[in-house]
């Protein structure tokens, strides 16, 4: 059978791990007595306007305008740990890659994160798995950027139509889609399997 798909490109954080983000700054809210839909949404916005997210502030920084802008008196050791212990790797996708790398598909990582990223990567190792690891904080852009897709395809030498990328954000997968990438919007496991799954009949992704 004719392959399709040459290479899958995997958003870290809500994809190939739990979510340490979201969860962990809502961990944060809740145990700070605030709403934590709307903590996240602050801190969303925060990140990037303050230019973190692209390597253009400091994690310093981005902490003491979260602390401004909502109250929070917890201060940044405390916040940053509980945020990075909630990115654990979820084994069935890192089982999925591996089944992709078996079968002759390259795989990347492209991420929205910040220098975060280096040190999950300390802990976790997981960029083994991969051929390349694009992280916005490096690249000076982020993924609200239809052209750090174009990006990435023209890095690794790939045509958008035989490229897979896996997002657990909608508009990342529609600007991705938006250039002529096939995207699939991660929102459950089997879902997720299932979706992915569809782009290589010919291959088991699951042993």
């Amino acid at each position: 059978m004719r392959r399709c798909i040459d290479a899958v490109l995997f958003d870290f954080g809500g994809v190939l791990a739990e979510e340490g983000f979201r969860n962990g700054l809502y961990e944060i809210a809740s145990r700070n007595g605030m709403d934590p839909a709307a903590f996240f949404e602050t801190a969303r916005l925060l990140i990037a306007s303050t230019g973190y997210l692209t390597g253009r502030s400091t994690e310093a920084r981005y902490f003491a305008e979260l602390r401004r802008r909502t109250g929070l008196r917890e201060d940044d050791v405390t916040m940053r740990k509980t945020i990075l212990d909630g990115f654990v790797m979820r084994p069935w996708m890192v089982d999925l890659v591996k089944r992709l790398a078996e079968n002759w598909i390259r795989t990347a990582v492209l991420s929205d994160q910040t220098d975060w990223l280096d040190e999950l990567e300390g802990r976790l190792g997981f960029s083994r798995l991969f051929e390349r690891v694009f992280n916005s904080y490096h690249m000076g852009k982020s993924k609200s950027d239809p052209s750090l897709f174009k990006d990435v395809l023209s890095c690794m030498g790939l045509e958008a139509a035989r490229t897979l990328f896996v997002d657990d954000t909608e508009g990342h997968v529609e600007r991705a889609r938006s250039v002529g990438i096939n995207a699939v919007h991660y929102r459950e496991r089997e879902q997720a399997f299932r979706e992915i799954s569809s782009f290589f009949p010919g291959i088991r992704l699951v042993t």
